[in-house]
């Protein structure tokens, strides 16, 4: 069987709230949130959090979790967990968001399994049913196109699929999908992806998936009702401590 690695990308610099990854949710960083979360999870071998970060590495290290530290020059998530992972013997890896608190155990197991040994898979991510049509028109929230094997097509900013015809049409807010960011790799393929630059697409929508559908992944879309809750603001904080307390971890 082979080995998967999870990794939780965890810089200071932040565009609208710096330091997020340490900011404080009933009683404990969002950091120790994510680590605890994605302790649950059984599909994985290794877990540490990657940084470039010294005040990073020690709030992980006070609460007992791995860092491994990383250059600070990094693009983007993905080429820091490539790095962090360099040391490790490892099949496949799932980079795991820091800033979500609330992050489901048993998705994180979805999607290692479909990038373990025997996949024909290259990556694998997740996604949800919209059912509120205001959301679709979001640029911040990201839709994705599949397949009917799941594979996935497109992602973007702008309401995908198209609905030309709405007459009649019941229910058509089902068929968008929101793209939830976690992602599984083979390692191969992550190695092959940090070494391409960014496409036109992944450059025009900002979304660096793009770049592994540009150079040919099979990239598998699983579909969950787990929504994500992350932590993108300060008053991000309250909303986040309130579900924490909701679902009984707080």
């Amino acid at each position: 069987m082979s080995t998967v690695a999870g990794v939780i990308p965890a810089r200071w610099g932040s565009t609208r709230f710096p330091g997020k990854i340490l900011a404080e949710l009933c009683g404990k960083p969002l950091i120790q949130w994510v680590w605890e979360r994605a302790s649950e999870a059984r599909q994985l071998d290794h877990l540490l959090v990657a940084t470039d970060d010294d005040r990073i590495a020690a709030a992980v290290d006070a609460f007992g979790g791995r860092a491994v530290m990383t250059r600070p020059d990094h693009p983007s998530g993905t080429d820091r967990i490539a790095e962090a992972v360099q040391e490790l013997r490892v099949e496949a890896v799932v980079n795991i968001q820091g800033d979500e608190p609330l992050i489901d155990p048993g998705l994180i197991d979805e999607v290692a399994a479909e990038v373990r040994d025997g996949s024909h898979w290259d990556m694998a991510t997740a996604a949800e049913p919209i059912r509120d049509e205001a959301l679709v028109l979001q640029p911040s929230v990201v839709k994705v196109v599949c397949d009917e094997s799941g594979r996935a097509l497109y992602f973007s900013r702008s309401p995908i699929p198209y609905v030309r015809e709405k007459d009649g049409e019941e229910g058509a807010a089902p068929l968008y999908l929101r793209h939830i960011g976690i992602y599984g790799y083979r390692r191969e393929f992550l190695e092959r992806l940090v070494r391409t630059p960014p496409s036109r697409l992944e450059l025009a929508e900002k979304l660096e998936q793009l770049r592994a559908l540009h150079i040919g992944a099979r990239m598998k879309v699983i579909i969950t009702e787990s929504s994500a809750l992350g932590v993108d603001e300060p008053k991000d904080i309250a909303l986040a401590e309130e579900a924490l307390r909701r679902a009984g971890l707080a």
